[in-house]
């Protein structure tokens, strides 16, 4: 089971790692999800949990320096349409289409490694037969 650190929220933003005891900022929090922590984040006056909103702040400061995000067609439609269009649009397609996503990846460099492995193997090989023909060849 994933261990989850948690994280309180106080009222002036800052965010308090209660395993550490100590406050992280926003990059610290996507490092450790980068290296496949999971966050849980409550608000510590009211113990709500704003995990969602966090993790959504972060993702929206690291669009911040390329200027995009979704692009600009999906997000007027989201507006037009309204929260639950992009709610049920979020909850059934874009995690599964996410998931096929990096699943196929990890696919794809796995069946890459098996072609660099039997390369190689099969580079050994002919050098092999190289030389066994030298051998057999006085000239």
């Amino acid at each position: 089971m994933q261990q989850i650190t948690r994280l309180k929220k106080y009222s002036n933003r800052r965010l308090y790692d209660t395993k550490q005891s100590k406050y992280v900022t926003l990059g610290e929090v996507r490092e450790l999800i980068r290296n496949g922590q999971w966050v849980k984040i409550v608000e510590a006056k009211t113990q709500e949990d704003v995990t969602a909103f966090i993790l959504t702040q972060i993702i929206l400061e690291q669009s911040r320096s390329k200027n995009t995000l979704l692009p600009v067609p999906l997000l007027h439609l989201a507006i037009q349409y309204g929260d639950n269009v992009l709610q049920e649009f979020f909850e059934k397609y874009l995690q599964q289409v996410l998931q096929a996503y990096l699943e196929y990846g990890k696919s794809m460099d796995e069946q890459f490694r098996k072609w660099l492995m039997l390369g190689s193997e099969l580079s050994r090989v002919t050098q092999e037969n190289i030389r066994n023909l030298n051998f057999l060849n006085p000239f």
